[in-house]
């Protein structure tokens, strides 16, 4: 085949081709994964489709309903080239024989339009807004395989892995942000077998093109911002030119979102939050407050993610320090991580800050440093870094008497056995 991504050679019999798919499915699902008629795109995506599915009739799910729905698609970034899909496909979507369909990166169906009587059709297969039309929940099909293989696609009838679509053919192209390459989602055109043609897959890809030419021209890049956090109970944030002093729950939830970039559940979350006893309603309530409380350019859903570039005053320490740049992290360092903060996420995150940090300057050898470690609230009582201090005296050199005294004392503290003449032993920090 010429193109790959075409589902019809030139002078193909679409009856002919139904059927002979048709029985390589049936072949498939019987236990032979040797499917040589198949394109090699659909034959990859039978195999995914058929690990993560129990049965080729399943049912995509609903994902999004009612007011959540109206407020995550709202806030989407395809939403503003929503105008530019009814007019390059608006058409095909009237004429009652064609849906037009948008989707997110995760397969979730946005925008799902076309003439009443299609539409009842596309309902019956759960083809609705809302609903979860990846591979992963709705087997093969264009939307979802175009975001699996990050390519513009045709599905042709009996291609379809879940048999109630095999009557549908479709083609769909992903969208990606212009700025960053980000996947946003994909526009779909589904209908009959006659959209097996070079011309419905020519068209969803310009379409795609377009929005995201339009995206590049009047979408502005979000603003960076900073959050500190590091040395206070609650964290700031600075976005778009305004500063704003959030919660305390809130500041544990925009930590944890800035260490997981790529996104947590809200059962994740919930963990990261509460540990084990947690009730999914609480989760919800307080991520829907934090996104009223930063604005939906700057959080989204499923997974919850921050959409903005923000930095943050605890990653800037980190990356420093992984450039060896400890003396610099060090003056960055303005205490540990929201420090009354018990929530297990933010307490782990606190540590792993704190132990790289403290590990560094240890390493470095460096007086002056550790000098500043010691002089610092959180490394006044640290034995382990007293004890390097004494020890790093010119050869010969008496141990400080400041220093020899605050090692006795704090040995004597921590229960361990004052050393009785020289420069102190070296003793654990407990």
């Amino acid at each position: 085949m010429a193109n790959p991504w075409l589902a019809l050679d030139h002078g193909a019999d679409p009856a002919e081709r139904i059927r002979q798919v048709g029985r390589a499915h049936e072949r498939f699902l019987a236990g032979d994964v040797a499917v040589p008629q198949i394109r090699s795109v659909v034959a990859d995506s039978w195999k995914r489709s058929a690990d993560a599915l129990p049965s080729p009739d399943n049912t995509a799910p609903i994902d999004l309903s009612d007011s959540e729905l109206e407020e995550y698609r709202a806030a989407h970034p395809l939403a503003r080239v929503l105008p530019i899909f009814r007019d390059l496909l608006g058409g095909l979507a009237e004429d009652g024989d064609h849906l037009m369909a948008v989707c997110d990166a995760y397969g979730r169906l946005l925008w799902v339009e076309g003439g009443p009587s299609v539409l009842r059709g596309a309902e019956r297969m759960n083809f609705v807004p809302g609903a979860r039309w990846d591979e992963e929940h709705a087997g093969t099909n264009a939307p979802g395989t175009a975001i699996a293989v990050d390519h513009p696609l045709q599905i042709f009838a009996t291609e379809h892995f879940s048999r109630a679509v095999q009557r549908w053919t479709c083609a769909a192209a992903p969208i990606h942000d212009p700025a960053s390459g980000r996947l946003l989602g994909a526009i779909d055109v589904t209908g009959g077998d006659h959209l097996a043609n070079p011309h419905s897959l020519a068209l969803v890809r310009a379409t795609a093109l377009a929005a995201e030419a339009w995206l590049g021209t009047h979408l502005a890049p979000a603003s960076a911002g900073r959050v500190t956090a590091l040395g206070r109970n609650e964290a700031t944030l600075t976005f778009g030119g305004v500063r704003q002093r959030l919660g305390r729950r809130h500041s544990e939830l925009l930590v944890l979102l800035l260490a997981h970039p790529e996104g947590r559940t809200g059962e994740e979350l919930g963990f990261d939050l509460y540990g084990d006893e947690v009730s999914p309603v609480t989760v919800r309530a307080e991520l829907s407050r934090l996104r009223r409380t930063l604005g939906p350019e700057l959080l989204e859903s499923r997974p919850y993610r921050l959409r903005a570039e923000l930095d943050a005053d605890f990653r800037t320490v980190t990356r420093l320090l992984e450039r060896g740049r400890v003396a610099e992290a060090l003056e960055e360092y303005a205490g540990p991580l929201l420090p009354f903060s018990d929530a297990p996420g933010v307490s782990r995150l606190r540590r792993l800050v704190d132990g790289q940090l403290r590990a560094a300057v240890l390493a470095s050898h460096d007086r002056a440093l550790i000098r500043t470690w010691l002089r610092s609230p959180w490394g006044t009582d640290d034995l382990q870094m007293w004890e390097t201090y004494t020890k790093l005296l010119p050869h010969g050199s008496p141990p400080l008497p400041l220093a020899a005294n605050r090692v006795r004392q704090l040995a004597a503290e921590y229960g361990l056995r004052p050393p009785t003449s020289g420069a102190p032993k070296m003793a654990r920090r407990s």
